[in-house]
């Protein structure tokens, strides 16, 4: 039996402190909450990057990264990682990499919605085809890090605002040395 789909609430430094339902957090005035965005990289070094499906609540129809998700209360982040990749994309057992363990965002979208989220930002290596959730993914495509950073660069209105600065983040320098969006191939 699934328990309910909460997500961690957080104070301004971090800490939890309540829970509330996924479903109904992302609202005009989201509380802070904890999330995790996840970029695949092919064995080739492309990145697997995805287009939110239609129907999702915020930016729908965007491209952004190749997943994202929450935790639910007392899950490791880790496990919410793979627990996502397997809904979203199909896949499993990835071996993760902390590229950015402290991002954090806020964004309104288009129709007043608010993002606010301590997003720590992982690396994996995609292990198979990736088989997405038309509920959750609209398409999907490998692009190189070249590719991912002209597209930042020229049209960051067609991406996800995350996407965006997590790609800065990480050409200015992860605090963990990886630097996969500004050495990748070309």
């Amino acid at each position: 039996m699934e328990t309910e789909d909460l997500v961690v609430l957080l104070d301004e430094d971090g800490t939890p402190c309540g829970t509330a339902a996924r479903a109904e957090v992302h609202t005009h005035d989201t509380p802070l909450h904890l999330a995790f965005s996840c970029h695949l990289f092919g064995p080739d070094g492309r990145v697997l990057m995805t287009r939110r499906a239609l129907t999702k609540r915020t930016w729908p129809g965007v491209w952004t990264n190749s997943f994202c998700g929450h935790p639910r209360p007392g899950e490791p982040l880790e496990d919410a990682v793979r627990r996502y990749a397997r809904h979203e994309l199909g896949l499993e057992g990835q071996e993760l990499q902390a590229l950015l363990p402290d991002f954090r965002y806020r964004a309104v979208d288009a129709g007043g919605v608010v993002e606010n989220e301590l997003c720590p930002v992982y690396a994996a290596t995609a292990v198979g085809d990736p088989s997405p959730n038309p509920t959750e993914v609209a398409e999907h495509a490998w692009a190189t890090p070249k590719d991912i950073w002209s597209a930042v660069q020229s049209a960051p209105w067609a991406l996800s605002p995350w996407f965006v600065d997590q790609v800065h983040a990480l050409r200015a320098g992860s605090p963990t040395g990886a630097d996969p969006f500004g050495t990748g191939p070309s």
